[in-house]
Parts: C-alpha cells; structure tokens; sequence
C-alpha cells in the first residue's frame, strides 16, 4: 500500500510527466491537427511520418549536430577542467576568472546565444569573426549561407554554450581523483601524458560516459540557439530533428505528426544512453 505522504508526490508526477507521455502516445496513433475538429486512430500516420523524403536528411543533420557537438564539448570541457585543476594546484592567479568565464555561457539563454553568434557570424562588413579575418588579409566566409559551413557554425555556437557543463562534470570527476595514483606513477618514472592517458582518463572514464549521455539528450533536444542562428537554413542544412518537431506542430499545427517525430527522438535517446551505459564500469550504470 502507498504511504499516504507520497500521494501529493504521485499526484504530481502522474499529471505533469506521466500523463503528457501517455497522450504523446496516444497522439501517434491520430490524425490530430489543430486545423480541424474531430480525429481517427489508425497507423497511416506512422507510416506517413517514416516515409518523408526529408526525414532522411534531417536524422543525418542531427546525427553530426549531435556527435559533432558532444565530441566537441567533452575535449573542452576536459581540457578546461584540466587546466583549472592544475592551476588550483599551482596556485595561479586567474584560475578562478576561468572557470567563472566557462560558467558564463551555461547560463546564457540559448536564443540569446544564437543572436550573440549570428552577430559574430555575420557577413557583413561588421561582421565580427569576418572582421577579424580581414585584418589577417583574408576573404570573408559564408558562415551561415554556404549549406557546408553553416552546420559547423551550429555546432561551434552548440560546443561554446555547453562546454561549461562538461566543465563541471570533469572537474568534479578530476577532484576525485586519488593524489596517491600520481604519486606512484612519477615514481615508476611516468611523464606527464603517460599519467594523463594511464591514470587520468581510466579514472575518468565513469563520469565520461555519464556526461556523455547527459549532453547527448541535452543536444538532440537542442532547437532554440538554432532557431535564432540560422532558423534551419540555408534550406535544411541546420534542420535537426527537434527543430523539425518544433516547426511541425507550432507551425503546421499538426499534433499527430509532431508526436511521432517526438517518439522517434525518445527511441533515439533511450537508445544512445543504452549504449552508453554498456561502457560503465560494473557497478556504476546501477
């Protein structure tokens, strides 16, 4: 029997997690549209949804968005991480305006953060980043017109906001770190990347692949710094699929379409973080 004190708590969860999932679900298998009144059940949505032409280029957009994204945050939030660490362990003036630095673009608002690289991406003379090419002699690049370089330019925008996470994950992670591991190893006569590769990243290895699986679900919900970068554009060179979802029921206010595509974004993830989870080291994916 449930205790009478958790009840408030069920009651809660039930109708603002439970409940939206089960009418996802029960969407999927409508016709629901906000443009008319009255839906059926049925599969013909399903089937519809998988059979778009531009399906196929919206999951492979997503796909580098993603890896790009998360392989790129990692290396520098461990790389970050690192270098506090060490500068903590020196005692260096300016280790704590660096990590207050990192922190910085964590809590900027992903549509403001959009707008703060769309200025910096932009190909006009005042552009800030073609601005500076042009003080080195160079010609200005196309960085959200040319289709090949806009989903770059996504992804670096993506990489600057979340690195700071990753940031604290590794730091954490690096604290934990036995000194005695160190201590042994400089003894046996290990350098410096020889402690980084045989101690450092076997050690770390947990909270990578739990950071990992973080800030992959974080990336593949990813819409709003895009929205404000690129909107998708040029055509759908920067359309991931949570964009996709995104412009399909507040748009086309198609409720049942939407909700496939939101089902097909949880398998991804749910999937992703299984494999992910496989890598663990016993006892810490339970």
């Amino acid at each position: 029997m449930v205790a009478p004190w958790l009840m408030p708590l069920i009651f809660i969860l039930g109708a603002f997690y439970l409940y939206p999932v089960m009418e996802v679900f029960r969407l999927a298998f409508t016709n629901a549209t906000l443009l008319k009144v009255g839906d059926s059940y049925g599969l013909s949505t399903f089937i519809d949804t998988l059979g778009r032409p531009e399906l196929l280029q919206i999951l492979f957009v997503t796909f580098v968005f993603t890896g790009a994204s998360v392989v790129g945050q990692q290396i520098l939030g461990l790389a970050v991480a690192l270098v506090v660490v060490r500068g903590e362990q020196r005692r260096l003036i300016g280790t704590t305006i660096l990590r207050t630095t990192a922190l910085v673009a964590w809590v900027v608002p992903g549509i403001a953060g959009g707008i703060i690289w769309k200025m910096l991406f932009n190909e006009a003379p005042f552009g800030g980043l073609n601005s500076l090419l042009r003080l080195f002699s160079m010609g200005p690049v196309q960085w959200l017109s040319d289709p090949h370089i806009a989903i770059w330019s996504a992804v670096l925008s993506n990489v600057w906001r979340g690195t700071a996470f990753s940031m604290v994950v590794m730091y954490a992670a690096l604290k934990a770190i036995n000194p005695v591991l160190y201590e042994a190893s400089a003894i046996d006569g290990a350098r410096s990347w020889q402690r980084f590769f045989y101690v450092t990243l076997p050690q770390l290895r947990a909270a990578i692949l739990i950071n990992m699986i973080l800030i992959t679900i974080q990336t593949l919900n990813t819409f709003d710094a895009i929205i404000s970068l690129t909107g998708g554009g040029p055509g759908r060179a920067t359309e991931v699929l949570s964009l996709y979802t995104f412009n399909v029921i507040f748009r086309n206010y198609d409720l049942s379409v939407g909700a496939v595509l939101s089902i097909i974004m949880l398998v991804i993830s749910l999937g992703l973080a299984i494999i992910y989870a496989r890598f663990l080291p016993k006892g810490e994916g339970r």
